[in-house]
């Protein structure tokens, strides 16, 4: 029999969720077939799967080593119809708890600092040039370097990371900086996912963009992401509805968005203007493609039609946008904590021939 114990950062989600990332190898016919048969317990009672685990709850699960170490990943493919040697059993434990990625990002990525941190939310100042999450499997990321800077702070262990991972919960592109938001644990990542999703937390942009902008605009529009060309395509409201006349299909690849942009600053020796931006939607390029449709592309962003008017600007790898700010919502119950709290990020120290 194995046991485990439902820990604070896991307290929050339901049993069956659990279960899969406690058992990733095991189909959900399975799992129910197990929860049936009370071979899979909780709290050393019968489960459904459907209900919400609680710090200290405990799950029993009535499998031999063998049978656990296959559906929990830990068992090589090779080995799965085999005996397993007491000498191998080391290395399989060692293969299933892994955390040495996590480490290398930790270790290897740099600038990366930490805005606030609590017992459950983690916000950082990623740089620009840093991937939120890996696209690949070799990749290092923001999301693997935080990981690793918890298993560096013994907040979290190894073995924790075959139940729960920690993760970021929203994502900038790789070459945009500024703040990333961070869940420690299952309740504190559904809160955050919960006002990203409903855009009650109020997110703040800082961009120098080419040309002079002098009032505020409010940029309404429907974006939809060309994956092979990593582009996002902007159409106008009376554009759309002409393609969803013609082709409503095709329509439906395109998702509204909206922008709120406020000019601060006009440089004119440079001919830019720095601008704070109110991110209302939050789609992948959003902001860089509506300012690249009106004439304004963000400086440095080559991908949306910016080109170097002096030479010194030719040096710049990566577009002046940088995630500066974000404001909390009113909220009551486990993180009233955070109502109306602000956090900030200083712009990059590359920004400042422009401050």
């Amino acid at each position: 029999m194995q046991k485990f114990v439902i820990t604070e950062k896991e307290a929050g989600w339901r049993f069956d969720k659990y279960l899969k990332k406690l058992l990733p190898k095991a189909g959900g016919g399975f799992l129910y077939k197990m929860l049936r048969k009370k071979n899979i317990t909780l709290n050393e009672k019968k489960a459904a799967g459907n209900e919400v685990v609680a710090a200290g709850d405990s799950v029993e699960l009535f499998f031999s080593e063998e049978t656990f170490l296959k559906f929990s990943g830990g068992m090589p493919e090779q080995k799965q119809n085999g005996q397993i040697r007491d000498g191998e059993k080391s290395k399989i434990a060692g293969r299933v708890s892994a955390g040495e990625r996590q480490r290398e990002a930790f270790h290897t990525l740099k600038n990366i600092s930490v805005i606030y941190e609590d017992d459950s939310i983690l916000v950082l100042n990623k740089p620009a040039g840093v991937l939120s999450q890996k696209a690949d499997r070799a990749d290092l990321s923001l999301n693997e370097w935080m990981i690793g800077y918890l298993l560096d702070k013994g907040e979290i262990t190894e073995a924790h990371l075959a139940r729960f991972r920690p993760s970021v919960c929203n994502r900038l592109d790789r070459n945009t900086s500024g703040l990333v938001l961070c869940g420690k644990s299952v309740r504190s990542s559904q809160f955050l996912s919960e006002i990203l999703r409903d855009r009650s937390l109020h997110k703040y942009y800082t961009a120098y963009t080419q040309g002079r902008i002098e009032q505020e605009i409010t940029l309404d529009g429907y974006l939809k992401k060309e994956e092979e060309k990593n582009r996002a395509k902007i159409l106008s409201e009376r554009a759309y509805r002409r393609l969803i006349l013609e082709d409503s299909a095709a329509g439906k690849e395109y998702k509204r968005i909206k922008t709120v942009i406020k000019p601060l600053s006009y440089l004119k020796e440079r001919d830019c203007t720095k601008l704070e931006i109110l991110l209302v939607t939050g789609k992948s390029h959003q902001i860089r493609a509506q300012l690249a449709q009106i004439g304004h592309p963000v400086i440095g962003d080559r991908k949306y039609g910016w080109e170097p008017g002096r030479k010194e600007e030719a040096v710049f790898k990566y577009q002046l946008l940088h995630a500066c700010r974000v404001e909390f919502p009113e909220t009551d119950g486990e993180f009233a904590y955070l109502s109306g709290k602000c956090l900030t990020a200083p712009l990059p120290e590359d920004w400042k021939i422009f401050y």
